[in-house]
C-alpha cells in the first residue's frame, strides 16, 4: 500500500434506480462475450534492448521502499519488495505479459493445460527438464504438494495471509515421471493458472516451523537466474548475485543492490550518485525533466526561499537595525548554499530520464456505507453522480504526459481480459440527478448548518482537520497567512501541470496576496481575503437537524501531493450539490489501518492493484459483509462495506466454471453490479515514474509485465535501444 493509496495483496449512463433490494441494470447489455479488454492504455517504457547490444557485468544499484520483514511472499507482512525479490529468485508457473495476462514461463513449465474436467477437474504440468533448485535438486512434484498442504488452510499452525485456490485442491501427485505434477481439485477452480507462482522449495513449505521462519530472513534455496546473496538490514540493502545453477539465458548483471531509500530523498540520491533505478514522485520527474532541458530548476532549493524574495531583503540586509541585518544576512548565505546544492544535482541529473507507463493499480473514492447518510444507497448515488470523474483523471494524469482515461472496471484494466467499461451501469456526471436522489432520500436545503473555523487540530489520529469554505475550498495547511490557490485549472504561476496546484494544502503567497484565476486571467492576484470564487451552489441541505456533512479522511507524506490534488476538486463538486465535506489529514502511517481498516471514515482516496485473476483476488474486496460469531462484522477486504447476494453469486459462478468466455461474462456483470452499489468509485489508474541512468536498458516503468531480470543491464557503447513504443 501506498501513499496515492494503500497497496494489499489482493487485487484489484444511467440505471435504475434500487428500491426493496431489487437491481435493475440496464447496461448489462455492455456484459456480453465479446472482447472489450482492448490494450493497455500506456505501453511500457524500460529502454528496450536486445541481449546482445547489453554489456556483459555491472551492479545495478535500484531503489526500494523497504527491506521486507520477511522474504515469503505469502505472510501477512509481505510488501512490494518482498515480491520483487521472488521474481528475480524462485520459480513462478506464469507471469503476466504487457497486456496484464498471465503467460506461461517456459523456463520452468513446458506446458500446463486441464486433462479432466469429470469427475473432478484436473491440471496437468510438464516441467522443463533443466528446472532445479540452487542445492542442484529437480523442482517436481514434492514442491507443489508441500506449498498446497502449507496454504490449503487446514493447519492453522502454518501462519498463512491467504489460501485462495489451494483450498480447493484435492490432492498432488507425480505424473508419468519426474517432470510431470498431477493436480486434482475437489472442486473446479477457473484461476488455477494462478497458483504455484511464486512456488518455494519443501525445504520452506514443509513445516509449520520452515514456513513461518525459514523464509522471513533468508532463502537458502532458490531457482531464478539470481539468488539472494546477502541482506544487511542495518544498511537497508538486499544484494542479488546470478545464480551459477541457473540454466536459462545468463543474467548480464553481476548484481543487483535493492537499497531502501525514503520517496522524498530518491531526487537527492540519483543526484548523489547512488541509485542508478528508482520510482519517483511527480515532483522528482519534474526536476529531472528539467535537468534535461538545461535548466537549474527554480532558484528555491529546500529552503523554501524564493530569489524575488531574498532580493526584497537587500534593504532590510544594509538597514539600520543592525541584528535583523546580520540575521538577513545569514538567511541569504544559507540561501546561497541551498541554491548552489540544488544547481549542483540539477547537474547530476541530467545523467537520468524518466522513463512513464500507467501502474497496474487505479485509485477509487471509497465511499463507506456501513453508516451515516452514506449507509443510504442513494446519497451514494448522489456522490457518484455529482463527479466529474473526467476532469479528476486529467488532474493527475494530464500534466505527466499520460493517457487520461477514467477507468471503467473494478475488476480488470485495460488490456486485461477482464476488462469492460461498466461506469454505465452507475451514470456520469449529473448534477440534477445528483440533487434529486438526494431529496428522495430527505436531504433538502435550509437546514441548520453549524459555521466551521478554517483550520482546526485534532488529537490523536484523529489527524488534522480542515474546514471548507463557502466555495468548498480546502484551506491552507502550510502557510501562515492562510492563502490557498483557487481557480479551474488550479495552475499557479511558473507550473506546467495541475497537480500541485489543485493540491489546496500547497500555498502560493506573495506579498500578502493569493493567486486567483477561475474568474480572470491566469497570474491575476486578488487582496489576502478575498472570498474564493465559485460558480452558485445550492444551500446546505439537512435531514432530521443534521447537516450533511461527510468526513473525508486523506493521508499526509511524500507522494500524497495527487490525492490532495484530487480530493480538492472532489469537494468543489460535492459542494455543489449540497454536500458539505470535512477534510481530515491523518499520517500516511496511520492511514490504512486506523482509519480505512476500521472505518473511520466516510470519503477516502485509495488505490487497489489489478489482478490477472480477479475471480480469486477481487472477490475478498467486493463480498458482502456478514455478522462474525463475536457480533463484530468480517468485512473481509471490503473496506467499503458495501455488498450483495448477487455480486457475491457472480463471483462464485465466475471462480468455478472452467469456460474462459464465460468466467469474463460472470465478472463483467458483477462490475456492472458494483457500480450500481456505488460503494466504490475507480477514478484513475496510476502513473507509474521511474527515474533511470540514461544508459540502464531492459529497466524502468514496466507497466503490466513482470521484469526480466536476466535480460537487464548497461547497454554497450555504441549500441542502440530498440525502438520505443511512441516509436514503432
Amino acid at each position: 500500500m501506498s501513499h496515492d493509496g494503500v497497496r494489499l495483496r489482493a487485487v484489484m449512463r444511467s440505471v435504475a434506480f434500487l428500491t426493496a433490494g431489487a437491481l435493475a441494470v440496464p447496461a448489462l447489455a455492455a456484459c456480453g462475450t465479446e472482447d472489450q479488454a482492448g490494450k493497455p492504455l500506456a505501453p511500457q517504457d524500460i529502454a528496450r534492448a536486445a541481449r546482445a547490444q547489453v554489456a556483459d557485468g555491472g551492479t545495478l544499484r535500484w531503489a526500494v521502499d523497504t527491506v521486507p520483514e520477511t522474504f515469503n511472499t505469502f505472510q501477512a507482512d509481505a510488501d512490494a519488495t518482498t515480491t520483487r525479490v521472488a521474481q528475480a529468485v524462485l520459480p513462478s508457473m506464469y507471469r503476466l505479459d504487457a497486456n496484464g495476462r498471465p503467460a506461461r514461463n517456459a523456463d520452468y513449465l513446458e506446458s500446463a493445460k486441464v486433462v479432466e474436467t469429470e469427475p473432478k477437474q484436473v491440471v496437468l504440468y510438464k516441467l522443463n527438464q533443466q528446472a532445479v533448485w540452487s542445492d542442484g535438486r529437480e523442482i517436481g512434484a514434492a514442491d507443489f504438494a508441500a506449498q498446497w498442504r502449507a496454504l490449503s488452510g487446514r493447519d492453522s499452525a502454518y501462519w498463512t495471509a491467504r489460501n485462495a485456490g489451494y483450498d480447493r485442491i484435492e490432492k498432488i501427485e507425480r505424473g508419468a515421471n519426474d517432470l510431470e505434477v498431477r493436480v486434482t481439485f475437489r472442486r473446479s477452480y477457473a484461476d488455477w493458472q494462478s497458483l504455484f507462482s511464486p512456488l518455494y522449495p519443501k525445504d520452506v513449505m514443509g513445516t509449520p516451523d520452515s514456513f513461518n521462519d525459514g523464509a522471513r530472513r533468508k532463502l537458502k534455496v532458490t531457482a531464478g537466474p539470481f539468488a539472494l546473496k546477502s541482506v544487511d538490514r542495518e544498511k537497508g540493502r538486499i544484494r542479488l548475485a546470478p545464480n551459477p545453477r541457473w540454466w536459462g539465458q545468463p543474467a548480464k548483471l553481476s548484481e543487483i543492490v535493492l537499497t531502501a531509500v525514503k520517496r522524498d530523498r530518491r531526487a537527492a540520491a540519483l543526484a548523489a550518485g547512488e541509485i542508478d533505478l528508482a520510482e519517483i514522485d511527480p515532483a522528482a520527474a519534474r526536476r529531472i525533466d528539467g535537468a534535461a532541458q538545461g535548466g537549474a530548476g527554480p532558484l528555491a532549493g529546500p529552503g523554501g526561499r524564493s530569489a524575488a524574495k531574498a532580493l526584497s531583503s537587500w534593504a532590510l540586509a544594509h538597514g539600520s537595525d543592525e541584528e535583523a541585518a546580520n540575521d538577513e544576512l545569514h538567511a541569504r548565505r544559507e540561501l546561497g548554499k541551498s541554491v548552489a546544492t540544488w544547481e549542483r544535482q540539477q547537474k547530476a541529473l541530467r545523467d537520468y530520464e524518466v522513463r512513464k507507463s500507467l501502474e497496474p493499480a487505479y485509485t477509487q473514492l471509497a465511499l463507506n456505507g456501513a453508516g451515516g447518510p452514506l449507509a443510504d444507497e442513494r446519497v451514494r448515488r448522489a456522490v457518484a453522480r455529482a463527479l466529474d470523474r473526467e476532469e479528476l483523471v486529467e488532474v493527475v494524469l494530464e500534466p505527466l504526459g499520460l493517457p487520461a482515461v477514467p477507468v471503467g472496471s473494478h475488476l480488470a484494466l485495460s488490456g486485461q481480459e477482464a476488462y469492460a467499461d461498466n461506469s454505465g451501469a452507475l451514470g456520469g456526471q449529473d448534477t440534477k440527478e445528483a440533487q434529486a436522489l438526494l431529496a428522495d432520500a430527505g436531504w433538502v436545503p435550509g437546514g441548520p448548518v453549524k459555521e466551521r473555523k478554517k483550520t482546526e487540530k485534532a488529537a490523536g489520529a484523529q489527524g488534522e482537520k480542515s474546514g471548507l469554505d463557502k466555495a468548498g475550498e480546502v484551506p491552507s495547511e502550510g502557510g501562515d497567512d492562510g492563502t490557498y490557490i483557487v481557480g479551474q485549472d488550479d495552475k499557479a504561476p511558473g507550473r506546467a501541470d495541475g497537480e500541485h496546484g489543485g493540491d489546496h494544502g500547497r500555498q502560493l503567497a506573495q506579498d500578502g496576496k493569493q493567486y486567483v484565476d477561475r474568474n480572470g486571467a491566469p497570474g491575476a492576484y486578488a487582496p489576502r481575503g478575498t472570498a474564493a470564487p465559485a460558480g452558485p451552489a445550492p444551500g446546505a441541505l439537512a435531514k432530521d437537524g443534521k447537516a450533511l456533512t461527510l468526513r473525508f479522511v486523506l493521508p499526509t507524506g511524500a507522494g500524497s501531493e495527487p490525492l490532495h490534488a484530487v480530493a480538492g476538486r472532489i469537494t468543489r463538486m460535492l459542494d455543489r450539490v449540497g454536500i458539505r465535506t470535512e477534510l481530515t489529514k491523518v499520517s500516511g502511517e496511520s492511514y490504512f489501518k486506523d482509519h480505512i481498516a476500521s472505518g473511520e471514515y466516510d470519503l477516502a482516496l485509495y488505490s487497489w492493484p489489478a489482478s490477472a485473476f480477479p475471480a480469486t483476488d477481487a472477490r475478498p474486496i467486493y463480498a458482502k459483509p456478514v455478522p462474525a460469531a463475536d457480533g463484530s462484522l468480517s468485512v473481509e477486504q471490503n473496506y467499503t462495506r458495501v455488498g450483495t447476494d448477487q455480486v457475491d453469486q457472480l463471483f462464485d459462478q465466475a471462480i468455478s466454471t472452467l469456460d474462459e468466455e464465460e468466467e469474463r461474462s460472470l465478472l463483467r456483470k458483477a462490475d456492472a453490479r458494483i457500480w450500481a452499489a456505488a460503494g466504490s468509485i475507480p477514478l484513475y489508474q496510476r502513473p507509474q515514474l521511474t527515474a533511470a541512468k540514461k544508459n540502464v536498458v531492459n529497466a524502468g516503468a514496466f507497466g503490466f509485465q513482470t521484469p526480466v531480470y536476466e535480460d537487464m543491464g548497461f547497454l554497450k557503447k555504441g549500441a542502440r535501444i530498440s525502438a520505443s513504443p511512441s516509436e514503432k
